[in-house]
């Protein structure tokens, strides 16, 4: 990565792909107390707060730029799934899945909230968004990354079994 002139950065974008349903039992939760649930109809203050305590340290800026309608009229689309993972009662990840271009659906956001990064919970809640994503059965399940998330993003995706079918140098505005 290196500066690309003010307020922008270059970054090397990765583009995966999954083109069919993952083989194998789903993995077993590491512990008790996790669930998935849809946040049906979010509110923009939820959702915010979830963007912003996961993107926090990799530099997700996108949606902080929309004002509340624009993002409510993504985020409470019902094309649109903000799917939170919750340990204990506490929000501790979110897989927003976006099947707003059929027959593909995208992976649009993926993280965890600092406090749950390192307990296994990103491999789970992956491989659940995966499962869940070919009950529909897209033509294909796309995800992309860049070198600003996390250093493990790309091997956790490809470890969930997305490959990649491109990468691009683009330059990101910096918040």
């Amino acid at each position: 990565m290196s500066a690309a002139g003010k307020g922008r950065i270059e970054t090397v974008v990765t583009y995966l792909e999954m083109t069919g349903p993952p083989a194998g039992a789903p993995l077993p939760p590491p512990r008790a107390g996790l669930e998935v649930r849809r946040a049906v109809q979010p509110t923009t203050g939820f959702y915010r707060y979830l963007y912003d305590a996961i993107g926090r340290d990799w530099v997700w800026y996108d949606r902080k730029l929309l004002d509340d309608a624009e993002l409510a009229a993504i985020v409470q689309d019902s094309r649109v799934e903000v799917n939170v993972l919750w340990a204990d009662g506490v929000p501790a990840g979110l897989a927003e899945l976006d099947f707003r271009a059929p027959p593909d659906i995208e992976l649009a956001y993926f993280g965890l909230l600092p406090e749950f990064i390192g307990q296994g919970l990103g491999g789970l809640l992956l491989d659940w968004a995966v499962r869940h994503a070919w009950r529909s059965r897209p033509r294909r399940f796309w995800v992309h990354t860049c070198d600003l998330d996390h250093p493990r993003a790309l091997s956790v995706y490809q470890k969930a079994g997305f490959r990649i079918y491109d990468r691009r140098v683009e330059l990101a505005r910096l918040p």
